[in-house]
């Protein structure tokens, strides 16, 4: 069966699930900040988390990352799945789990995702639809208003 960020009753991830998922976010972005890690090429990127998912049983974590301005992103997920095993166990220093997650990373594309989003809204035909005018429920009739008191 393959891996899913939802719990077993297929709802969103569990408050566990999101407590350590938050938790492993900021040990890592502490440690990566700090430059605890060994690896030049590491320690000159500025590499922001933008959000840690874990898996039901908490042993796989999977950080959404992204480079300061969004360039080099290959090359910093390169350098962070290089370093996985110094910085799984830095993290893992640092935090009180029973165990270690197994620390996996993508790309965090929320960024892309706004992009996206705002470009949208600024389409003509969104804009045209956002922006009508707020009189045209009156052209329609007076809105219901309940019982008259009289």
């Amino acid at each position: 069966m393959g891996r899913s960020r939802f719990n077993e009753h297929g709802g969103g991830p569990s408050q566990r699930q999101l407590r350590v998922g938050e938790l492993i976010r900021r040990t890592l972005s502490d440690v990566l900040a700090r430059g605890d890690i060994h690896d030049p090429e590491l320690q000159r990127l500025s590499i922001t988390v933008g959000e840690v998912r874990t898996s039901p049983d908490l042993k796989v974590a999977t950080a959404f990352v992204l480079p300061l301005g969004g360039r080099g992103a290959e090359e910093a997920l390169a350098a962070l799945r290089r370093n996985r095993a110094e910085l799984r166990r830095a993290v893992s220093k640092e935090m009180t789990l029973k165990f270690s997650p197994e620390l996996r990373f993508s790309l965090d594309e929320t960024f892309d995702q706004m992009d996206r989003t705002r470009a949208l809204f600024d389409s003509d035909v969104v804009r045209r639809d956002v922006e009508a005018p707020e009189d045209e429920d009156e052209a329609s009739g007076p809105a219901d208003t309940g019982p008259e008191h009289g």
